[in-house]
């Protein structure tokens, strides 16, 4: 039916290229189309009200005004072929064009085409120019999503966003989807777009500085930067503002009155652009289907659990796109080769195609959009047996296997290749780690880790490959090491607060998350997370359940990521430290 409905448009579109049958001329700007009206009204209610009073006439001439002799061929191609060649030059244009003749299916491929450009420099550019377009509705979110998820890549590429008016600017930092990893950023951005035309618009900062949110900041950046900023201590109007941001950041009591609506405000953390989720795992000696996700800026986990997932733990979890895949595992009697995927927008489960193996603590990793299963355990023998997903065809492909059969292990992708470490080979635990080139399709053993790692996390971070914690035998580690691909040398790195094996490992928002696991007497709750700037642990807060042999992943840019979000209506006070400015040095 397909082919019989392209020959059928090719032998529409050559008729009317030699003249053939048609009934109407369309003019446009001086240049002339032959056409058949009854192809141009299958397109468009638009041509079909226009040739209405011309129907019964053989032929006619019809003059359409506001279309360009360039792109009325295209929008009769359009019509007849239902495809036409859009391009940077001419995109706009045909937008215009298409929107004005009513051809949706036009509007429809523009916008994508639109939508597959947006980047830092132009997104702004396209949002602004929807506005105008009811049709172009769809296209506008996804232009507004974009800016707010890359807000700070927008501010790299500035030409656009110091053109904003103020009620565009204000629309953007009010937003709690903004993405930015400090408050400080969003200020800096409205003194940038301030400054670019300071006589017209240094009162706007009345209006702008209660969109920041002030709260979150850092004290000294607050005391140093904001408060004594001459923009601000100029307008009378900014001053309550910063009243209520000192009490909130440091819990002071003052006679002002405050204002409880101003406070959360300024204290409301903004929606994470990632969420770490934790699927699965074992609560002591019972699998559990539990999902928690992280929000980061709220430092709180959020119970997200759907009913209807099986339990199962030493599985292994990835994201694709807004999927996430749990893979193999273990649910007490049966060891798994299934494969489940979880839509995060849907919040649905669907099965997929399963793998050849049973396959229980397993190592997962993701590189060029396709999924590696690795090693495990399938009830039998631990083994080092591969094999890659590929969500396109739904189809498991048998890869090159390991040197080391290895189940306990862990394994990440960092610069084209995939790094395995440590694990269990069914005798004894292994310090040995190899790396997968997918070009070759070969493992290659590289340097040994320090220690024996079974039940290890393993991850890309900062260009290294970590190895945290893990086990030999009853000695659980809190100890971490980092490998560096080019020189082929583990070093050390700070050590964990709590020791733990088979736990989850992740990175957020630039840091390094250990979450759950078992510290050698029982599954934990605890988290913590690690900055390599510093290269200092920090405890984070803890799940709502025990759990090892969990599965973590991180998902970014969700459309309904405040499904997994921390309630936005808690207040967040930052107490004074001995770091901090004394009191009398911050009263106005």
């Amino acid at each position: 039916m397909e082919n019989m409905k392209t020959t059928a448009s090719d032998v529409f579109d050559e008729a009317r290229l030699l003249g053939e049958h048609t009934d109407m001329i369309i003019k446009s700007n001086d240049r002339e189309f032959q056409v058949h009206k009854i192809i141009m009204c299958g397109c468009s209610s638009y041509f079909r009200a226009l040739f209405s009073n011309n129907w019964s006439r053989p032929q006619h001439f019809c003059e359409i005004q506001g279309i360009s002799r360039d792109i009325m061929p295209l929008i009769i191609q359009y019509a007849y072929t239902r495809s036409v060649l859009i391009t940077q030059e001419n995109v706009l244009e045909l937008l215009v064009a298409a929107d004005m003749t009513l051809v949706s299916g036009l509007v429809d491929a523009c916008c994508q085409f639109l939508e597959s450009q947006l980047c830092p420099e132009n997104c702004i550019g396209i949002c602004k120019f929807t506005d105008d377009f009811y049709s172009c509705s769809k296209l506008r979110c996804k232009a507004k999503h974009y800016i707010l998820q890359h807000f700070e890549e927008v501010l790299d590429e500035p030409e656009e966003f110091l053109e904003l008016s103020l009620e565009q600017l204000e629309e953007i930092i009010d937003e709690d989807e903004l993405n930015v990893r400090q408050e400080e950023v969003v200020f800096e951005a409205v003194l940038h777009w301030i400054n670019h035309a300071p006589e017209n618009r240094r009162q706007h900062i009345a209006v702008l500085l209660p969109k920041v949110r002030l709260g979150l900041m850092s004290s000294d950046y607050f005391v140093n930067n904001v408060k004594c900023n001459a923009l601000v201590m100029e307008n009378e109007a900014c001053m309550p503002v910063i009243i209520n941001a000192m009490k909130t950041l440091f819990d002071l009591n003052m006679d002002e009155p405050t204002n409880s609506e101003l406070m959360h405000q300024l204290t409301r953390p903004r929606l994470p652009s990632s969420i770490l989720l934790a699927i699965g795992g074992w609560s002591g000696n019972i699998p559990t289907n539990a999902i928690e996700a992280y929000d980061a800026k709220a430092d709180c986990w959020v119970r997200v659990t759907q009913e209807d997932e099986r339990p199962r733990g030493s599985h292994g979890t990835a994201v694709l796109d807004e999927f996430v895949y749990c893979i193999g595992g273990y649910e007490g009697l049966e060891c798994f080769n299934s494969v489940r995927k979880f839509n995060l927008i849907t919040q649905t489960w669907h099965e997929v195609a399963p793998m050849y193996e049973r396959r229980r603590f397993i190592s997962v990793a993701v590189l060029d959009g396709l999924i590696y299963a690795i090693g495990g355990f399938d009830g039998q023998q631990r083994l080092k047996t591969v094999e890659r997903y590929d969500p396109n065809t739904n189809r498991w492909t048998m890869m090159a296997p390991m040197n080391k059969r290895r189940s306990d292990a862990s394994a990440t992708s960092l610069q084209g290749r995939i790094y395995i470490c440590g694990g269990l080979n069914g005798t004894e635990r292994l310090s040995s780690a190899e790396s997968f080139n997918p070009e070759t399709n070969q493992w290659t053993l590289i340097a040994p880790m320090s220690r024996r790692r079974s039940g290890v996390g393993v991850i890309a971070y900062a260009n290294r490959v970590y190895a945290v914690g893990g086990c030999d035998g009853p000695s659980h580690w809190r100890s971490a090491e980092a490998y560096n691909p080019l020189t082929n040398i583990w070093s050390d790195v700070a050590s964990m607060y709590n020791p733990r094996s088979n736990f989850g490992i992740e990175v957020v928002n630039g840091q390094l998350f250990a979450v759950g696991g078992f510290n050698g007497f029982s599954t934990i709750s605890d988290v913590e997370r690690y900055d390599e700037k510093t290269d200092q642990w920090f405890d984070a807060n803890k799940m709502a359940i025990s759990r090892g042999a969990l599965g973590c992943c991180v998902a970014s840019g969700l459309p309904n990521m405040a499904q997994y979000a921390a309630l936005r209506d808690t207040r967040h006070k930052t107490s004074l430290t001995e770091n901090d400015l004394p009191l009398a040095d911050l009263i106005v």
